[in-house]
């Protein structure tokens, strides 16, 4: 075994700062048997030298950080600090001072990999980032590495355990949106800010991430079309478990059919209850990944957390010392395809439309005219009771949910059309005198 050991310096010493540097001094035989080299924690960069950390050595903490990666004799320098600036320009200047580095940053990742990833080329270094991705779920590895050989056409998954625990409380108890919300909150799921979360902010930063490996080019964030769930209601859940289904938030990236274009969307959407992502509960993760090849996959488990993310960036931590004592780097940025990234209009999926009417005769005609009018093939239409006197095909109850009297609620699911045909169809509908109200839209996917 090499006697010198390897210098790793720490950006960042919060909840997952602090674990990996706990990991790193209770494992160190362990890792250096792994290595093949003992690690030696060279520095940690923070912003309250003074605050109590249990566990990390005080003399190890320094508030300049820019000094501390231009330190020359790093080997790794791992960035848990997140954001954008100033630690895009902290990873580059370690790059430019030979050290790899491992990173915990979607937002930064999904904004400016290619850049990055460019950067550490230049400079013969890696960048991993497994820890971006759905926590301590080998997830970038696979995709990169494992599935190098085959052609993946579809990722699809869950990759935001605050809204997963959201809607799975709606479904579970019946709860409205801000109450499920507030629970989440108060179990420390959900930040006192939450928007990042429940708006899909951080989703769509690791869906980019994800299409980007998984079809060999390059997504940011702004390529990802992105909806929040603060408009799915109890009457959205409810409707769901009539179809056989259950809502959940989904990271959906997709080759074209014609394997030309790729897309990448964030957003709420209905699944059947027998698909695997169905089952996933309370703040867990999982991705769904089609390949060729490989066929169906699924990556499942706690997908944030101190302990559990700091698995992911001590695992990436692990193959860049190795890389560092073989004096080679490991796989780059692979965007050779070039595909462009499709508008979520050529999106094609299955809708359910939830819509007020007037309780009246030729309503369900008028509605259904309009549909055919935009290609749009209806699948299925429901109304809840029975209205004795309308003419229509199908019942009607009226005066529920808070509707006023003369109202009615229709619930259409389409066949497969795309976003496109689809908006129009509803901005039609929205014009229609009978149709008092689009009251939700949402995706049925994964059948």
């Amino acid at each position: 075994m090499r006697t010198r050991p390897l210098k790793v310096a720490l950006l960042g010493c919060g909840v997952v700062g602090s674990e990996v540097t706990r990991i790193l001094t209770t494992q160190a035989d362990d890792l250096a048997a792994r290595i093949g080299a003992p690690i030696e924690l060279a520095g940690i960069a923070v912003r309250r030298p003074h605050k109590v950390r249990e566990g990390v050595p005080a003399e190890l903490l320094t508030t300049d950080a820019t000094a501390l990666v231009k330190r020359g004799d790093l080997d790794v320098v791992v960035e848990v600090i997140g954001g954008i600036e100033p630690v895009r320009t902290l990873i580059t200047t370690a790059f430019e001072h030979g050290a790899s580095v491992v990173s915990a940053n979607k937002a930064l990742l999904a904004a400016d990999g290619a850049s990055l990833h460019a950067k550490a080329a230049e400079h013969g270094v890696d960048l991993y980032y497994e820890a971006a991705v759905a926590g301590a779920i080998p997830l970038i590895r696979p995709l990169r590495e494992s599935l190098a050989g085959d052609k993946v056409n579809r990722v699809l998954g869950i990759v935001n355990g605050t809204t997963n625990f959201i809607l799975d409380k709606m479904e579970s108890t019946g709860a409205g949106y801000s109450e499920a919300l507030d629970e989440a909150t108060a179990l420390g799921y959900a930040e006192a800010d939450p928007t990042a979360d429940v708006e899909g902010f951080d989703a769509a930063a690791k869906a980019a991430i994800l299409a980007g490996i998984a079809f060999h080019t390059r997504v940011t964030i702004d390529d990802v079309h992105r909806e929040g769930l603060t408009e799915v209601t109890a009457a959205d859940i409810a409707s769901a478990k009539k179809m056989g289904c259950t809502v959940k938030m989904l990271a959906i990236c997709e080759r074209s059919a014609d394997g030309r274009s790729v897309t990448a969307r964030v957003h709420p959407a209905m699944i059947p209850l027998s698909h695997p992502l169905a089952s996933v509960r309370e703040a867990y993760n999982a991705v769904f990944v089609e390949a060729e090849a490989a066929g169906r996959l699924m990556f499942y488990g706690p997908g944030a957390g101190g302990a559990p993310t700091a698995s992911a960036v001590l695992g990436d931590l692990v193959a860049a010392c190795r890389n560092k004592l073989a004096a080679t780097t490991g796989a780059g940025e692979s965007a050779y395809t070039q595909l462009p990234v499709s508008p979520m209009g050529d999106v094609v999926t299955r809708y359910h439309i939830s819509l007020d009417v007037a309780d009246k005769p030729g309503v369900l005609a008028q509605v259904a005219m309009v549909f055919a009018e935009h290609d749009v093939s209806i699948d299925t239409v429901r109304q809840q009771g029975k209205n004795q006197g309308s003419g229509d095909e199908v019942a009607v109850e009226q005066g529920a949910g808070g509707r006023r009297a003369g109202e009615a609620s229709l619930v259409v699911v389409t066949h497969r059309a795309s976003d496109a045909a689809l908006s129009a169809t509803v901005s039609s509908l929205r014009k229609l005198d009978t149709v008092r109200g689009v009251a939700s839209i949402m995706r049925v996917e994964g059948e």
